[in-house]
């Protein structure tokens, strides 16, 4: 077994303390709360409504899946350590946002969000690539995508929200499921999200 990825000692503080800011910040989380807020902004009340099917296809769609994988046997957790074993995921990720963005397309969504949708479509697809060869950090791309877009759609203020992104990055690596190097990459792909954005 590779040490950098050994499972942590669970009785550390230092453990505990990474595990809740995982936990608690993974990509199903950041994506309900990063999508509703970008639909608020682009659109009022209408647009909660469209970020709300933007955080279900992002966030609860993909999540659910991965869980009932997970019950299956198919995974351990959640984290999938196997990079091997991440290529289903992303098509469904893909298959979902993707059908979220046609959906919204469809409904005359306000445009800041099917862009936010479109990001996030190409960004999962960059992160599909990768995966092939190296396990680029999907928690840190995530994290550091919502935020770059809330700044983009937003204010640049939310850039702020970078603080949090580095809390799940450092998180990651005491968890050992990433080397910094795949978190500092996943937090990179995730800022250039707001690239495809504008040319969305």
């Amino acid at each position: 077994m590779n040490p950098s990825f050994a499972q942590p000692d669970s009785g550390t503080s230092t453990s505990s303390v990474a595990r809740a800011v995982t936990d608690i910040l993974q990509p199903r989380n950041v994506l309900v709360v990063g999508m509703l807020g970008i639909g608020a902004v682009a659109g009022g009340l209408a647009g909660l409504a469209w970020g709300l099917l933007g955080a279900l296809c992002a966030g609860v769609v993909p999540a659910a899946y991965i869980e009932f994988e997970r019950k299956r046997g198919t995974w351990g957790d959640r984290h999938v350590v196997d990079r091997t074993k991440r290529a289903p995921i992303f098509l469904v990720i893909l298959a979902s946002v993707g059908t979220g963005a046609l959906l919204m397309t469809l409904g005359n969504a306000p445009s800041d969000v099917i862009r936010a949708m479109v990001a996030l479509w190409v960004m999962t697809v960059v992160l599909l690539g990768i995966n092939t060869v190296w396990k680029v950090s999907v928690d840190s791309a995530v994290a550091s995508a919502v935020v770059a877009l809330l700044a983009v759609v937003h204010s640049p203020w939310w850039l702020a929200g970078y603080a949090v992104t580095a809390a799940v990055c450092w998180s990651r690596v005491a968890l050992r499921y990433h080397t910094v190097a795949q978190t500092a990459a996943g937090a990179a792909l995730g800022a250039l999200t707001t690239a495809a954005w504008i040319g969305a």
